[in-house]
């Protein structure tokens, strides 16, 4: 059943045109004129109950407008969206219970109080009663890892400890679709690993919808078998991780390691080297090429046959490389 509905969904936004100098400010305050900004065009989707997708777009291409309108923060111009059975824009408080919205850069938590004050702030407003929340709270701060850190002021913890607080807060109503935007953004590695891994118990256990951004591929690696990627507004992929690899990435990346440093080689030899495929990278004696797929056996037995080789090995390339190269052109080809 699908919990989200997105139907040529869009969203503009009136600028306004300020013209150079004093003549232009007096006019611009007077009577203003503007330009017509699409940060959103008609994009259609849907997620089924439990999912876990990963929303993927540059910088500007409208991942954060898209969340604002699906938690109906802001009113789409255009098109049909439902969110769990509601119309997100008209924020009826049983649409309210049903989801949450974590933004990596913005904190819901008061900076001079403990977490548990702002915890039971969250308790009150959602109506949660006094044995419900210490079942809830005992429940959410086992699976984060956090106990006594709820008790010092918030000020007092670390990014990744904030980040876990900030999780269990948004979270303590128990909501049914989970908008994580940049939820890990500025966490060591560590830190990381532990958000991602209660993302995935959260998804088994409650059997949450998740729509998660993140400029950090590990986390969509790690929790998403399926992205939707956004670019200039547009909807331009919907699919699994590997399709994508599959027709965005005709190419296997080949690592060679050369026997002597490409410096004793002839000076020709990028050249040489450039008829095998694409050159990545020549880092010392450690040689990177993309190479077609469907010339990928011959190749390799050339550039056995015809370079000193100490070691060669093939892979996918990584999938942040693929992702960029589908924001650079701005389609699937």
């Amino acid at each position: 059943m699908s919990i989200i509905i997105a139907q040529q969904l869009s969203k503009v936004y009136p600028v306004a045109v300020k013209e150079p100098g004093l003549k232009g400010t007096l006019r611009h305050f007077f009577r203003r004129t503007y330009r017509q900004v699409q940060a959103v065009r008609e994009v259609s989707f849907t997620l089924e109950t439990g999912e876990v997708v990963g929303f993927l777009g540059a910088n500007g291409a409208g991942k954060t407008t898209t969340l604002k309108m699906l938690t109906g923060l802001i009113h789409p111009s255009g098109g049909i969206l439902k969110v769990a059975g509601h119309t997100p824009f008209q924020r009826e408080s049983s649409f309210l219970h049903k989801i949450t919205l974590v933004m990596g850069q913005k904190q819901q938590l008061i900076w001079d109080l403990p977490a548990l004050d702002s915890l039971r702030i969250n308790a009150a407003v959602y109506g949660i009663s006094d044995q419900e929340f210490r079942l809830r709270l005992g429940e959410l701060s086992e699976m984060l890892s956090l106990k006594e850190e709820l008790k010092q002021p918030v000020r007092k913890l670390s990014l990744g400890q904030r980040m876990k607080a900030e999780l269990l807060a948004a979270l303590l109503h128990r909501p049914q679709v989970l908008f994580l935007d940049e939820p890990t953004l500025g966490l060591d590695v560590n830190a990381q690993v532990a958000v991602r891994e209660f993302l995935a118990e959260y998804n088994q256990r409650y059997h949450a919808t998740i729509l998660l951004t993140s400029h950090y591929m590990a986390d969509i690696t790690a929790l998403c078998k399926r992205v939707i990627l956004i670019h200039q507004g547009e909807l331009i992929y919907d699919g699994s991780l590997d399709g994508l690899l599959e027709r965005f990435a005709p190419y296997r990346e080949v690592k060679i390691e050369l026997a002597n440093h490409p410096q004793e080689q002839p000076e020709d030899f990028k050249t040489i080297l450039s008829k095998y495929g694409e050159i990545e990278a020549i880092q010392g004696q450690s040689v990177r090429l993309l190479v077609q797929r469907e010339t990928l056996t011959n190749t390799v037995a050339q550039i056995l046959a015809q370079i000193d080789v100490l070691d060669l090995t093939v892979s996918d390339p990584p999938i942040e490389e693929v992702i960029g190269r589908v924001f650079s052109s701005g389609t699937i080809q």
